[in-house]
């Protein structure tokens, strides 16, 4: 499931983000995985996802993307996968939700 931030605030986005290759930080795109979108290396901004299943070609040597580098997992759903499944799973027009699903809280634990 793949998801963005609001483009209505894109004046408060940083700038594309350095990749963080799974090769070493040494995690891995496992069942709720959450993880940084990209085009190139070095690429990444507002737009994210989180695994359903484990997806070791989003790993690093992975041929998810023709550059093998992966993508820079960098946190996990710790409550909420079921919600995730079903967000999965509901109508979509192409590759987008509809109606869209917007996330309503989002937090960091320790």
């Amino acid at each position: 499931v793949q998801a963005r931030a609001n483009e209505g605030r894109a004046a408060e986005f940083p700038p594309p983000l350095p990749l963080e290759r799974t090769r070493d930080t040494g995690l891995r795109h496992l069942d709720g995985t959450i993880s940084m979108a990209r085009a190139e290396p070095d690429t990444a901004t507002h737009h994210f996802f989180i695994c359903i299943g484990d997806q070791p070609e989003l790993d690093f040597g992975g041929r998810r993307n023709p550059d093998g580098q992966g993508f820079a997992a960098f946190g996990r759903v710790i409550r909420g996968m079921e919600l995730i499944r079903q967000i999965h799973s509901s109508p979509a027009d192409g590759q987008l939700l509809a109606p869209p699903v917007q996330i309503q809280r989002a937090v960091r634990v320790a």
